[in-house]
């Protein structure tokens, strides 16, 4: 017999209570069942409100103001991305709300396909095999050459975890890395430009690995997209918003850019449909992050920040806001 509402009302009493802004995917569910008390925002009265001092925020739910503004006491905010920036970061520094993340553990699968985006671009893999699915092979002969990857110039925009892994591998294909960061590396090998048009400027291949922020919002427009050139790829793992989709789409129609490989897009779910019929972009759903690994790695970081938090030992994976 399953147990009354009040019973299991009264076997959570115990357990830390956290706030969930949206419901908990399946695994991260499964993962952390049985260690916390779990409230739906939606679903939270003014005493839980009252008394909650910690979030956990599954996949991309935004965290607002408004959220914040309903929880007095609450202290962290717990985030399963790599990126924060649907949490409102002015907000949590405000009321000195700590925040954490995944970076970590999501860097070797994001680097790992940021890597095989530029390989599908550079070498049309994606419009080679629609080539030959549609018979064309037999009937018209070989799809058109396309370019190597090796010896490419590739400039990397944020040499962070995922970035770093980035560069790592692309430089075992032989290529040649520069990168453009909030401040120099001193620890890092690689060339470093002050400015995203520069770097795009000296750059075949341009690849996308840093946060969302507002000094980061749309910083690749027309005029970096003209530096990097007619025959410049532009690959994004970062944030939609990092880019001015619209004027990606026409400079890709224009041929200002040579293509793109995009998992990442301003207003996921949409993708801009012109994209759609370009042979020379390559397009995925936002699943670089995503692995059976990497789920199961999400879950362990979140258990341990939560666990630290609560015992009040020191966070694992704070983001400096």
């Amino acid at each position: 017999m399953a147990p009354s509402p009040s019973a299991a009302a009264g076997a959570d009493a115990g357990k830390p209570l956290v706030i969930l802004p949206g419901p908990l995917f399946p695994e991260l569910a499964a993962g952390l069942d049985g260690r916390f008390r779990f409230v739906l925002a939606a679903d939270a009265d003014e005493g839980t409100a009252a008394e909650a001092r910690a979030v956990l925020v599954a996949a991309l739910a935004p965290v607002s103001a408004d959220l914040l503004g309903r929880l007095p006491k609450l202290e962290l905010v717990v985030a399963t991305s790599a990126g924060v920036d649907h949490i409102d970061h002015a907000a949590c520094r405000r009321r000195g709300i700590r925040v954490t993340n995944t970076s970590e553990v999501f860097a070797p699968d994001v680097a790992d396909y940021a890597v095989g985006l530029v390989v599908a671009v550079l070498r049309r893999v994606a419009a080679a095999e629609a080539y030959l699915r549609r018979g064309r092979w037999a009937a018209d002969g070989d799809y058109p050459p396309a370019t190597k990857v090796s010896g490419k110039r590739v400039g990397i925009v944020g040499l962070g975890s995922i970035g770093g892994l980035v560069a790592r591998r692309l430089a075992a294909f032989g290529c040649v890395i520069a990168y453009n960061s909030r401040s120099p590396k001193p620890s890092a090998p690689y060339k470093f430009y002050s400015s995203v048009r520069e770097l795009a400027e000296e750059s075949d291949v341009l690849v996308l690995c840093c946060a969302l922020t507002e000094e980061t919002r749309r910083m690749v427009n027309r005029e970096v997209m003209e530096a990097l050139g007619k025959d410049g790829v532009l690959v994004n793992v970062g944030r939609g918003g990092l880019v001015d989709e619209a004027e990606l789409v026409r400079c890709l129609r224009e041929g200002v850019v040579g293509g793109a490989g995009l998992d990442v897009y301003v207003n996921e779910p949409a993708v801009p449909p012109e994209l759609f019929g370009m042979d020379n972009v390559v397009l995925s759903d936002h699943r670089a992050v995503i692995t059976p690994e990497s789920i199961q790695g999400v879950i362990d970081v979140v258990k341990a920040n939560l666990d630290a938090f609560f015992s009040g030992k020191p966070l694992i994976s704070q983001v400096q806001l």
